[in-house]
């Protein structure tokens, strides 16, 4: 498979796509009909990552990526952020940053309170109770921006891997002047694998944590200084992770 073939999911298959293979992929447009946006109205949210923090913590010293951070949790009802907690993953899930809290800047008020922040958030939430069943769902946000000032710019630093929940959204916001960032999903008791290339704006992945591993490969500058942005959406029953420990 060539990267320019991606493997979408239509949308009626979302579900058992999910079941079945373990992930789906959505095209942009599916992704703000399931949410019940326009294309436009879910790009009002992307200038917010240009006014993302530097992310302090990467082991390997890179300053290649900023990031936000927030937690929410959806009841089925609405979406209530929580107050504000640092991000914290066990070494079994992450080799590299597991075992630290980390706390980074929360997302900024503005993007939560653009109703298609809830929409979106919520609409992945009802797919994962439709596979998993009715819950509260325990949610964290994070954007991401990767970028290449110093050359090489490293979307997952600690390889392939699971997150240690129950469900995850990979959403690409935007690509500007790079190369690289192919995706990459593997059964995580199998051979089986897909690798392909998000190249259009709200093109969206989710994922059985239990069921897949992912990861993104570095990228490169074209020419000058480029940029890699998605917005990463984790679900969780039961608790935050690092809560119920």
């Amino acid at each position: 498979m060539t990267t320019r073939e991606l493997p979408y999911t239509d949308p009626s298959q979302l579900t058992d796509a999910l079941r079945g293979e373990g992930y789906a992929l959505l095209r942009p447009l599916d992704v703000a009909r399931l949410a019940g946006c326009t294309l436009d109205e879910l790009q009002a949210l992307a200038p917010s990552w240009d006014r993302l923090e530097l992310d302090n913590y990467l082991k390997d010293g890179g300053r290649y990526r900023r990031r936000r951070h927030s937690c929410f949790i959806d009841d089925g009802e609405r979406l209530a952020q929580t107050p504000h907690r640092a991000h914290w993953q066990p070494v079994e899930y992450n080799a590299l940053h597991g075992g630290m809290h980390r706390l980074f800047e929360p997302v900024e008020p503005g993007t939560v309170a653009n109703p298609a922040w809830e929409r979106l958030v919520r609409a992945l939430g009802a797919v994962c109770s439709q596979v998993r069943g009715q819950q509260p769902w325990y949610v964290e946000a994070h954007q991401f921006r990767i970028d290449t000032a110093d050359g090489i710019g490293r979307p997952t630093p600690e390889g392939a891997h699971r997150d240690g929940v129950d469900f995850v959204a990979v959403i690409l916001i935007g690509r500007t002047g790079i190369k690289g960032g192919e995706t990459r999903v593997f059964e995580a008791e199998g051979p089986a694998g897909k690798r392909f290339t998000m190249l259009e704006p709200w093109t969206l992945l989710l994922l059985d944590d239990a069921a897949v591993i992912h990861e993104s490969t570095p990228i490169q500058p074209l020419a000058g200084h480029g940029h890699r942005d998605t917005l990463v959406l984790t679900w969780r029953a039961g608790a935050f992770q690092g809560a119920d420990a």
